[in-house]
């Protein structure tokens, strides 16, 4: 009883329950098979911490009257759309050009595309040069921790997929849309079509996907939102994470400008998982054997050693 009750233990003990819990939550959810290689189960403990600390109502859409000071962004919503059509028509809204984009690489493949303005820190260079009026905006808005211009072609479409960090919301502000049913975004199987000048507030960590099934480009301006919580401690702790580990996922708008240490680790498993793709065509066998291989050894690692 005495090995059970190791701290060891005690620790897979809450983290069980906390993915369980993150699995369970909402009404749409993945096969349990892809919740445990989900990213969002790998942060369970930590969003759970925040879903009890939330002082919002767990639900997939918060009134975005919840945070008035977005209205800033809802008012200028014209400034941020000239901005971000000059960007397009340079071709400065793009996919990554490598691994080097962690939260939305799986993303690229379906024709998404942005342009990041900032990344839970300062703002990009590029962006302070390439669109100073929308940087100026969301930088007057301390809850605002990440921003980009964010594309989503005709035909486009975003996978069911949770967001892997519990200590924000999502804002959407239509800037350039069809103005259609037929692109939208469903949260937890509720829709939500764009507008253009029209702003939607959510959890991002209820699965979610998108899809344009119409002829016109659609791009929004996309931001990472303090999640209010109940008490100062809570909130502090929240905002050194988002500072010292959810900052270390920034990428980059051009090569000269810093990525994060995550995306530089993730450019290193990128070119691994190239070399396994390449051995999984070329010898099903081998690459079975290395996966199970490596499976064993973390389970060892973490029930034995």
């Amino acid at each position: 009883m005495s090995t059970l009750l190791a701290p060891k233990f005690i620790v897979v003990y809450v983290f069980v329950a906390s993915a369980l819990y993150v699995h369970f939550r909402g009404r749409v959810r993945h096969r349990f098979v892809r919740q445990l290689k989900d990213h969002s189960t790998i942060m369970a403990p930590y969003n759970t911490l925040m879903y009890l600390f939330s002082a919002v109502p767990p639900r997939p859409f918060v009134d975005v009257r919840k945070l008035p000071e977005l209205a800033t962004l809802r008012d200028n919503w014209q400034v941020m759309r000239d901005e971000a059509l000059a960007l397009m028509g340079e071709g400065q809204i793009r996919a990554a050009t490598g691994h080097n984009d962690l939260g939305f690489n799986s993303f690229f493949k379906e024709g998404w595309k942005r342009f990041y303005l900032k990344w839970y820190g300062a703002p990009l260079p590029s962006a302070q040069a390439l669109c100073p009026k929308t940087v100026a905006l969301v930088e007057s808005l301390p809850s605002v921790n990440a921003a980009m211009f964010a594309l989503l072609p005709p035909g486009g479409k975003l996978n069911r997929h949770r967001d892997p960090f519990a200590g924000s919301l999502r804002y959407h502000l239509g800037l350039v849309t069809p103005n259609s049913d037929e692109c939208r975004i469903y949260i937890d199987g509720e829709a939500y079509s764009w507008r253009d000048g029209q702003d939607v507030l959510f959890d991002e960590t209820f699965i979610h996907s998108a899809e344009n099934k119409t002829d016109v480009t659609r791009i929004i301006l996309f931001c990472d939102v303090e999640r209010p919580l109940r008490t100062r401690w809570m909130t502090a702790f929240n905002r050194w994470v988002s500072r010292n580990i959810i900052r270390a996922s920034a990428t980059q708008n051009v090569e000269t400008e810093q990525v994060g240490a995550f995306n530089r680790i993730y450019a290193l498993f990128g070119r691994g998982s190239d070399v396994l793709t390449r051995l999984k065509r070329k010898n099903r066998t081998v690459f079975r054997t290395v996966k199970y291989a490596l499976i064993a050894g973390l389970l060892y690692w973490i029930f034995v050693a």
